[in-house]
């Protein structure tokens, strides 16, 4: 009878994990200043491809990172759940390598991260309104913010395009050791 092998946390997938973290964070402080354009779902795309089920420990913290430096308002809600679906696109398509694939992947979850955040809203709305109500306050919560869906789809798109192929390279060249600690 065959032993199944379990994935066990080490010490080296903790660290690996906590610079993870630290990396989609400095990206994200660097460019704050630029509205919409983040790196945010760059590093969650690649690491998901290199990491793969690590992932699933790097979102919680980088959520709960943000909401302890930017307090546990309703933006926070959202990312419980948006990054996390990201991640889950990107590993139920992980064989496919083309640059211009996640691209596009990367561009569409930015045009659609408006949407996906206005969930709440209409929690929010059909509960002090019903359902009408609630599905009248997040279309408006969404349509108002389309244009900032469409600078983060655009950006997404040429972050990902640009720095797809490079980082990946230099990623897999970090050796089976970095991507498969702990196995």
């Amino acid at each position: 009878m065959g032993e199944k092998k379990q994935k066990k946390l080490s010490i080296g997938d903790i660290a690996l994990m906590g610079v993870m973290v630290a990396v989609i964070e400095v990206c994200k402080a660097a460019m704050a200043f630029l509205p919409n354009i983040e790196l945010t779902s760059f590093w969650i795309i690649m690491f998901t491809l290199l990491f793969e089920w690590r992932i699933l420990f790097v979102i919680p913290v980088f959520t709960l990172v943000e909401g302890a430096m930017y307090g546990f308002g309703l933006w926070w809600v959202m990312y419980l759940y948006a990054w996390p679906l990201l991640a889950l696109v990107v590993y139920l398509c992980r064989r496919q390598e083309s640059a211009w694939f996640w691209s596009f992947v990367s561009a569409i979850f930015g045009f659609l991260f408006g949407f996906l955040c206005a969930f709440p809203y209409v929690a929010i709305g059909a509960a002090d309104s019903g359902l009408r109500g609630g599905l009248y306050a997040g279309f408006t919560w969404w349509v108002a913010g389309i244009p900032f869906d469409i600078a983060h789809g655009a950006g997404n798109f040429v972050l990902m395009a640009v720095l797809y192929r490079p980082v990946h390279q230099a990623m897999r060249r970090l050796g089976p050791s970095l991507s498969r600690s702990g196995e």
